[in-house]
């Protein structure tokens, strides 16, 4: 290699180093937020004196509001060119929003603070995703290799917090969320500017937004993923819940939820490497074939010895799922449209879970654990219309 060659790429590798560097410690501080509100929330809403099926509703209703703050935001960060600048108001917005949560009380004022707090909160894990994909790609770095950082975040606080819970009065179970989501806010200050600085015509940017409707792949993996992450609802909304009524401590839960995402880390750690036969369609089948078997198995209360085999499933059921759909959305989407195309797929899964989660606290209330079994038929679903993307990209 030429001397001046190599001096041009040093920089290069170094600003990619750096980039990359920034990334790994947002994704980091904003999955701790997730890893301590996804198993643990649940048990807070409980303990403020919310039943099951108020429960569901308080999860189920922000996932709906997200439906119309996602296309906002994306909409701003694509036609300003302002990614960057979006997902750090929106995670400064998100940790007022859970400060106030936390000083919420009765199950009206609880659900719109969980509310306002989610529709800002949910676009940047959206933003974040569009920003690492275009961000890396320019500096020639892999996706799955950096986010899985937020993966590794996620096991870190599951395990704290399951300790924790067996020393904190649940109620005060919300003031690790707001910590968390504090960290991403300064975190977010951090992350390197990617945006081009070139304008965009408005009218050109809609008429391409538009034309992704008209790819039936496209419409068929949006409905795939939708369905088959939808189908963890059960799971995010009660596992916790029905494991401490089984028995299990804090940090046996916590362990289990560590478990799930640890085998999502190694896919992502693979990620880079896996043959070219491994397509995103790929990904989305391999995701519905493992949360089809994980759910039918835990819709059979199964015995503990066999909860970690299952948990492991994880990997497929969301990593594959997710690195597929994400995957496939960002080759579909047209130049400048990254984080609208991205968009679409956000609000269909968000859509999706409202929908899911709200059945979910029926099914829990009604059938326990057997209600895991409805979840499997969704992710049937998914993997048929996953099929059928794959015979319209043929």
């Amino acid at each position: 290699m030429e001397p001046a060659t190599q001096e041009r790429q040093e920089p290069k590798t170094s600003a990619g180093r750096r980039f990359a560097l920034r990334l790994k410690v947002f994704y980091a501080a904003l999955f701790v937020t997730l890893g301590v509100q996804l198993p643990f929330l649940p048990l807070w809403f409980a303990a403020r004196g919310l039943d099951a099926g108020q429960i569901g509703l308080a999860l189920a209703i922000p996932m709906l509001v997200r439906a119309i703050a996602i296309p906002l935001a994306t909409r701003v960060a694509d036609r300003r060119d302002a990614l960057r600048a979006v997902i750090v108001a929106l995670t400064a917005s998100g940790f007022l929003g859970y400060c106030v949560l936390g000083l919420s009380a009765g199950f009206a004022a609880i659900v719109a603070a969980y509310t306002l707090a989610s529709a800002a909160y949910a676009p940047v894990m959206m933003l974040v995703d569009t920003y690492a994909l275009r961000g890396l790609a320019r500096r020639g770095r892999a996706y799955g290799p950096v986010r899985l950082w937020g993966s590794a975040a996620f096991i870190a606080a599951s395990f704290a917090a399951g300790f924790l819970l067996d020393l904190l009065a649940p109620c005060d179970l919300i003031w690790l969320i707001v910590a968390a989501m504090g960290l991403a806010t300064m975190a977010g200050f951090g992350l390197s500017p990617i945006e081009d600085g070139q304008s965009r015509q408005t009218a050109i940017v809609a008429v391409s937004a538009r034309g992704l409707w008209q790819d039936p792949a496209f419409i068929a993996v949006v409905v795939a993923a939708s369905f088959i992450q939808s189908s963890h609802a059960l799971y995010y909304g009660f596992a916790t819940i029905d494991w401490q009524m089984s028995g299990f401590d804090g940090v046996a839960i916590g362990a289990l939820w560590a478990l799930g995402v640890i085998a999502e880390i190694a896919l992502f750690a693979v990620s880079a490497r896996l043959p070219a036969a491994v397509t995103p369609i790929a990904l989305v089948v391999g995701g519905a074939a493992g949360a089809f078997v994980r759910w039918m198995a835990m819709g059979l209360s199964p015995p503990a010895a066999l909860l970690p085999l299952l948990q492991c499933l994880h990997g497929l059921s969301f990593g594959a799922t997710h690195l597929g759909a994400l995957g496939f959305v960002a080759r579909a989407a047209p130049e400048g449209l990254g984080a609208t195309a991205q968009g679409y797929l956000a609000v269909a899964l968000g859509v999706a879970m409202a929908g899911a989660t709200g059945l979910a606290g029926l099914l829990y209330e009604r059938y326990g654990a057997a209600g895991y079994q409805f979840m499997a038929l969704a992710a049937c679903a998914g993997g048929i219309s996953a099929l059928t993307a794959y015979r319209f990209r043929r």
